[in-house]
């Protein structure tokens, strides 16, 4: 680890030592993948606390994590914390006079308000609307702050109750030699194998949150692929075989 991931480290620790200690529930902001990958190679040493994680929607991938005290006395032993993430939606005030809108036009909107990533979650977009989960203490400030991403002019609400949000996929199917890791990403970016060796042992793909190195990891049915600058995508399974003894896999790719 660099100085930078060993400070990240000892800020885990002592988050878990504090709800330890304090015999209470301890939340961390939201987390990327790499600060998620480094969370789950320390994890095992942080089995005096349990440890929840949560992004305000099922397959989020900025996530919260929460250390929860591993106490006789604490009662909620059973129970899922509360997280503090709220949800806001965010869609233009005159639909007519919008500009056509991406994730990175919302987030750099964001940003421009002065306020750090790491208080942002995921944001879903669905044509000129976006969902965008953030911290609950943050709600407020952003829903009367930001009223405009780019030249668009946008209204943004609090969505209540509870979020059952999903990322918009589509299904890619196709065949492979095998459900290694490289073969899958190809299948999914449509890049050559050998032209993502660099990607992976670069430290840029993560499965389930955690960075994996190797192209010949086998991936499993349900896990979840993250790669940087090019996207995610999950995989589902093999669907059939051909005569030639390759794979049909099949992927669901977010957009």
């Amino acid at each position: 680890m660099n100085r930078e991931e060993e400070l990240f480290r000892k800020r885990l620790e002592d988050l878990a030592d504090r709800a330890y200690r304090r015999n209470v529930t301890v939340f961390t902001e939201f987390l990327n993948l790499n600060e998620l990958n480094i969370f789950h190679q320390i994890q095992k040493d942080l089995s005096y606390v349990r440890c929840r994680s949560f992004g305000g929607y099922k397959s989020a991938e900025r996530q919260i994590i929460a250390f929860l005290p591993d106490a006789p006395s604490y009662t909620g032993e059973d129970e899922d914390p509360a997280f503090p993430i709220s949800c806001l939606c965010v869609r233009p005030l005159h639909d007519k006079y919008a500009d056509k809108l991406t994730h990175r036009d919302y987030l750099g909107a964001l940003l421009n308000l002065g306020i750090d990533r790491s208080v942002l979650g995921d944001i879903l977009t669905d044509g000129n609307t976006a969902r965008v989960f953030c911290l609950s203490r943050m709600a407020d400030f952003l829903t009367g702050e930001l009223t405009r991403v780019k030249h668009t002019q946008v209204q943004v609400l609090a969505e209540t109750g509870n979020i059952d949000l999903e990322p918009k996929y589509e299904v890619v199917r196709g065949s492979v030699a095998s459900v290694r890791l490289d073969s899958l990403l190809s299948l999914a970016f449509g890049a050559s194998r050998s032209s993502l060796t660099g990607m992976i042992e670069g430290g840029k793909v993560f499965v389930n949150a955690r960075l994996v190195t190797s192209n010949g990891y086998k991936v499993k049915e349900r896990d979840l692929i993250s790669a940087r600058g090019l996207g995610r995508f999950r995989y589902v399974g093999v669907i059939s075989g051909t005569k030639k003894g390759r794979l049909i896999a099949e992927i669901e790719k977010y957009i």
